[in-house]
C-alpha cells in the first residue's frame, strides 16, 4: 500500500510517503523552495502545494503518482464552518474552504498521473493525533497512548484530546474555536514585534528573561475547564506592555508578559494532560500541534502530570500533520503502520554526489582519514563547524544531520553563534551531548531526548563549564546522541571530549536568519560562504577557511 500524506492549508507545507506501513520518506516543501515556511498562511496562499517535496518523496521510492493508492490530505473542508460560526469572523476562510475543496484537482496537476479520486481529506487534529500516536515508539512492547493535540486552529477546533488502542483512535475532547492557546500565543508574539506562525519560539525564549508577575490577571482569561477543554478570553496586551515594532527594543515588562503568558500556558497544558490522564490510565502521553515545540512546557507536563513518559512528534508543527494524515489512511486501507524510524527522513547524497557538487564548485577540499576527528580538532580550537552529514531532518530542529557547532565552554560563544546567524541575542543555543554522559550534566528532563523537546535543568558544577548552552534561567534544551542510532556524531563529541573533557558541543541549525535549514550541497556551500565559519565537514570531506574566524576567549 502506497499512501502520500499532504499538508498545503495554512503554513509548512510538507509531504510524506508511507510505503507498506513503513514511513520511507517526509519533507517539507521550504527546503526545495528555499522559503521559509514555505509560504505564510494568508487565504489566497491555502492553494499552494508541496509540489517539491511530493516528486521528491515519490522519487525517493521509485514511485509514479498514478501507482499511488491513495493521498491523504491533511484538512477536511466539509468540517468547515463559516466566520461567524467559527468566532474568528475571517473572511478569508470562504477561500481556504474552497481551495481545500478543488485540492484533488489540484494535486492531479501538479503530479500528472494522479487519479484525483484517490485524494482522501483527513480532520486537521486527526492528521496531528496520528503523526503522534502513531509516529511514537512503543514502550515495553505496547503502542497504545493517550494523545493530546494543541494549536492555532483546525477546520473547527484548536485541541483534540483522545487515546490510542490497538491502532484506533478515540476522540475523547475537543476544543471548538474561537478559543485557541496557540492563536493566543501567536496574538502575544505579534504585539512583541516578532511575525506570528513563525516566531512564537522567540517569545519562549524571551519568557525567560521575565518574571510572571502579570499571572494573577490571567488566570481566569486563560483557564481549563472540566470537560477537556479550556478557555482563552480576549486579552489586550497593551494592558501589560506597549506594542513593539519589528526590531524594537524590548523592556522588562515585556519580558515580564512573555513570562506570565509562558506560564499560564504551561499550567493549562498540565491540566488537560491530567484530565486526558485521568479519562485513559495511559502510561504514555504522545502530543502533537505547533504548541507542542513548546520544550519548556512539555518539561512541566511531564513533571506535574501522572504520565510516565510524554513522546512529542519532533515535526510537531503543520508539517507534521502530512506524515499523520498518510499513516491515518494507512490505518484505515488496513494497513499495520509502523512507528517512525527517526526525524532523518529528508534527502541525503552518497559521497560520489557530494564529491561532484565541490569539483563543480570548484573549492578546495580535502578527505581526512577521519570526518568526526577533524571537526572535533576545529571545535576544541574554538572554531565553528557546519556540519552536513546523512538526510536531513524532518522538523524544525536540527538534530546532528544539517548543523552549526561549536565549543560550549566560551561565554562570548553565544554572542558568536548569534552574530554568525544573524539573530538576536537573548536566543539561545542548545547542547548535544553523549547520551550515556548526559546524566551527570543535566536533570529534570527526560533522557534519552533525541529530539531536542524538552528542556533540563544544568548541574550547577557544569553551569561555567558549559555557559555557552546554558540559559539565562539555567536551562538548556538537550539533544542526547546514541552510539547505535548516530554513531558519526557520537564519535564526533568523544573526540572532543578527549581534547577538551567536555562531552557536549554547541548545536543550532545550519541556517542564518530568515532562512530555512540547509538542505542540499550547494546550499551548505552558499551558507559556509556567506557566515563567517571555520570548517564545512560535508559527508566525508572538509572545506576550511583560508583564514581562522577571529575565536574570543
Amino acid at each position: 500500500m502506497k499512501v502520500l500524506g499532504i499538508n498545503a492549508i495554512y503554513h509548512d507545507p510538507a509531504a510524506a510517503l508511507v510505503v507498506d506501513g513503513q514511513v520511507v520518506a517526509a519533507a517539507e516543501e521550504e527546503r526545495f523552495s528555499r522559503r521559509k515556511h514555505g509560504k505564510r498562511p494568508l487565504p489566497w496562499s491555502a492553494w499552494e502545494l508541496p509540489e517539491l517535496a511530493a516528486a521528491w518523496c515519490l522519487r525517493e521510492a521509485g514511485i509514479r503518482p498514478e501507482e499511488l493508492d491513495a493521498v491523504a490530505y491533511s484538512f477536511d473542508p466539509a468540517l468547515m464552518g463559516t466566520p461567524e460560526e467559527s468566532g474568528l469572523f475571517d473572511d478569508g476562510d470562504v477561500m481556504r474552504k474552497k481551495y481545500a475543496e478543488m485540492a484533488p484537482e489540484f494535486l492531479a496537476h501538479a503530479l500528472p498521473g494522479l487519479d484525483p479520486a484517490r485524494v482522501r481529506f483527513v480532520k486537521h487534529h486527526v492528521a496531528h493525533a496520528a503523526s503522534a500516536g502513531l509516529a511514537a515508539p512503543g514502550h515495553a512492547g505496547r503502542r497504545d497512548n493517550a494523545v493530546l493535540v494543541l494549536d492555532g486552529r483546525g477546520e473547527a477546533h484548536s485541541h483534540l484530546a483522545g487515546r490510542y488502542v490497538d491502532g484506533q483512535l478515540e476522540v475523547l475532547a475537543g476544543q471548538a474555536l474561537p478559543h485557541s492557546l496557540g492563536l493566543m500565543y501567536e496574538d502575544l508574539t505579534d504585539h512583541l514585534g516578532f511575525l506570528r506562525s513563525s516566531d512564537e519560539f522567540k517569545v519562549m525564549a524571551m519568557a525567560s528573561y521575565g518574571k510572571p508577575r502579570f499571572l494573577g490577571d490571567l488566570t481566569e482569561l486563560i483557564r481549563a475547564t472540566d470537560d477537556g477543554g479550556f478557555r482563552t478570553e480576549e486579552i489586550d496586551y497593551s494592558e501589560f506592555a506597549p506594542r513593539l515594532g519589528k526590531g524594537e527594543q524590548w523592556t522588562s515588562d515585556h519580558a515580564d508578559l512573555a513570562a506570565s503568558v509562558q506560564t499560564r500556558l504551561e499550567e493549562v497544558l498540565v491540566d488537560l494532560a491530567r484530565w486526558v490522564h485521568e479519562q485513559t490510565g495511559e502510561k504514555t502521553l504522545t502530543l502533537a500541534g505547533g504548541t507542542a515545540l513548546n520544550c519548556v512546557a512539555n518539561t512541566r507536563i511531564l513533571a506535574e502530570s501522572p504520565f510516565e513518559q510524554v513522546w512529542v512528534q519532533p515535526a510537531a508543527g503543520d508539517a507534521g500533520t502530512a506524515l499523520g494524515a498518510a499513516l491515518h489512511v494507512a490505518r484505515e486501507l488496513g494497513e499495520e503502520t509502523q512507528p517512525m524510524p527517526g526525524a532523518a527522513l529528508g534527502r541525503g547524497w552518497s559521497d560520489e554526489e557530494i564529491e561532484q557538487v565541490l569539483v563543480t564548485a570548484a573549492i578546495d577540499y580535502e578527505r581526512p582519514d577521519d570526518v568526526a576527528e577533524a571537526v572535533a580538532e576545529v571545535l576544541a580550537d574554538n572554531g565553528i563547524v557546519a556540519w552536513f552529514q546523512g538526510r536531513s531532518e524532518y522538523g524544525p530542529r536540527a538534530l546532528g544531520h544539517r548543523s552549526l557547532m561549536a565549543h560550549p565552554g566560551f561565554e562570548a560563544n553565544l554572542e558568536r553563534m548569534n552574530d554568525v546567524k544573524g539573530r538576536e541575542q537573548f536566543r539561545p543555543v542548545a547542547p548535544m551531548v553523549l547520551l550515556e554522559k548526559a546524566p551527570e550534566i543535566f536533570s529534570r528532563g527526560p533522557i534519552p531526548s533525541p529530539y531536542m523537546l524538552f528542556v533540563h535543568d544544568v548541574a550547577p558544577e557544569w553551569k561555567t563549564r558549559i555557559p555557552t548552552v546554558t540559559h539565562v534561567d539555567g536551562t538548556a534544551r538537550i539533544q542526547t546522541i546514541d552510539a547505535d542510532a548516530q554513531p558519526l556524531v557520537h564519535r564526533m563529541i568523544s573526540a572532543f571530549e578527549r581534547r577538551t573533557g567536555i562531552p557536549v558541543v554547541v548545536n543550532t541549525s545550519l541556517n542564518t536568519a530568515g532562512r530555512p535549514m540547509v538542505d542540499d550541497p550547494r546550499d551548505a556551500l552558499e551558507c559556509f560562504g556567506s557566515a563567517p565559519v571555520d570548517l564545512l565537514a560535508i559527508g566525508p570531506f572538509v572545506v576550511r577557511r583560508p583564514k581562522a574566524t577571529p575565536r574570543p576567549a
